[in-house]
């Protein structure tokens, strides 16, 4: 019985770092309110610049963590390591620049706040002063 607990416990750990635990955030230059899973993996993998409404979007990211790691992992379906192998892929054949990486949820709401365009993600906890929530759908 206690073989089975574990593995259980640490799955919940692992789920509740998800969706839940985060924020999408985005400067309120950002048109829309809420975005799809699909164009918010498009923003953060360098295929998509803008949403349908036409707001020019910039992704920012936090330099790891376990709110880094569920959001990659999430809503990017990577490793943090592969993040990275495929920016540097991106940059080495001229195709987007590395985005903007920030030490943490307050350097983050802070730029975002300030750049227009900006989306990243903080914790669920985090003062958002400056910034609106998108509800990834």
């Amino acid at each position: 019985m206690r073989k089975l607990i574990l593995p259980i416990v640490l799955a919940s750990a692992t789920f509740s770092l998800c969706g839940a635990d985060l924020k999408v955030i985005a400067n309120p230059s950002v048109g829309p309110s809420a975005i799809s899973a699909d164009d918010l993996k498009g923003v953060f993998l360098a295929t998509k610049t803008s949403l349908a409404d036409g707001s020019r979007v910039e992704p920012v990211l936090e330099k790891g963590g376990p709110i880094h790691e569920a959001f990659v992992k999430e809503y990017l379906g990577k490793t943090d390591a592969a993040l990275q192998t495929y920016y540097r892929s991106l940059v080495f054949t001229g195709k987007a620049s590395m985005p903007k990486t920030l030490d943490g949820d307050s350097d983050v709401v802070a730029f975002v706040a300030k750049t227009k365009g900006a989306i990243g993600y903080v914790s669920a906890g985090a003062s958002i002063a400056g910034v609106k929530t998108l509800e990834v759908k």
